[in-house]
């Protein structure tokens, strides 16, 4: 009779205890929600508020409001569906995610911010915070930086390259707006060692400018738009060859812009190769058109 009596208080229980979890749960996610709705208040008036200062004050109130939340246990299973003022990319993976975005000085340059959100089994919060140091970084192309001297860029895909290869690594597709005049985007590389971040490795060859850089830079007119996207069927990155309008201006990167034709990078045993003159089978649409110029966000949106 006593056993009778056991196992009938512990079927008793479990339903307890699986309720009090599901409460749990719907209590953490509230709590997401409200604190996602601060982040896309927070973020609006980094991108849309007239005064420089105030953009500013509202990006630090951000950054310390996504930190609090995700401290949050398990928070990266949150996916942060309303918050399009920002670029949240996960890598194919989820071994981590990217969060980025950017705050526009009045001169018409940008300051980068951002995070890498590791997919902690624990549930306990484990990031690398991305410093921008675009500034001081005198050789972009041939530099390996970490994430506290990150060279800055807001990035919209991730590529994962974890076969045939020494050090697995990832491959990101950033925005870079620069001045008034130009615009930059970026063929970046991430891989993690000795419990930091890295960012750029030699990848890429048979480009005679770009061979043996450590990631791929391109600048170009800010009133130019550039394709500059991923073709997981071919493994290639495809971009839009970029020109001056005269041979004359050759150098002058603030003019140049595509000319029509399109190159890439295709994946090969590891590494990247360039190709020339791609013939593509449909016109590419820029799915990143919107970072040509955020001023163009005026709902504060950015399609990725």
């Amino acid at each position: 009779m006593k056993r009778v009596i056991f196992i009938l208080l512990v079927l008793h229980l479990i339903p307890c205890k699986s309720q009090a979890q599901h409460s749990d749960s719907n209590k953490m996610r509230e709590h997401m929600v409200q604190m996602q709705d601060s982040l896309q208040r927070l973020s609006h008036r980094m991108i849309n508020d007239e005064s420089e200062p105030e953009r500013y004050n509202a990006n630090y109130s951000f950054i310390k409001t996504l930190v609090n939340t995700l401290r949050t246990p398990y928070s990266f299973n949150f996916q942060f569906d309303s918050l399009k003022t920002i670029s949240i990319q996960t890598a194919p993976d989820r071994r981590f995610r990217i969060f980025s975005w950017h705050v526009m000085n009045n001169d018409g340059s940008y300051r980068y911010y951002g995070t890498i959100q590791m997919n902690n089994p624990s549930g306990k919060l484990e990031m690398f915070p991305l410093v921008d140091y675009t500034p001081a970084i005198k050789n972009p192309k041939d530099t390996v930086t970490t994430n506290d001297k990150w060279y800055g860029a807001q990035y919209y895909r991730i590529i994962s390259v974890l076969n045939n290869v020494q050090t697995p690594y990832y491959v990101l597709l950033g925005w870079k707006g620069n001045t008034v005049k130009s615009t930059k985007k970026v063929i970046e590389v991430l891989y993690f060692k000795n419990g930091k971040a890295h960012f750029g490795m030699p990848l890429f060859d048979g480009d005679k400018e770009q061979a043996g850089n450590k990631r791929i830079i391109f600048e170009y007119s800010r009133k130019a738009t550039m394709l500059l996207n991923f073709e997981p069927s071919s493994g290639t990155i495809v971009f839009d060859h970029l020109a001056p309008p005269d041979p004359k201006l050759n150098g002058k990167y603030d003019l140049y812009g595509p000319d029509f034709s399109y190159d890439g990078y295709k994946l090969l045993n590891g590494r990247w190769k360039f190709v020339q003159d791609l013939e593509l089978k449909n016109n590419p649409t820029d799915q990143d058109d919107n970072f040509n110029d955020p001023r163009k966000m005026k709902g504060g949106s950015i399609k990725n």
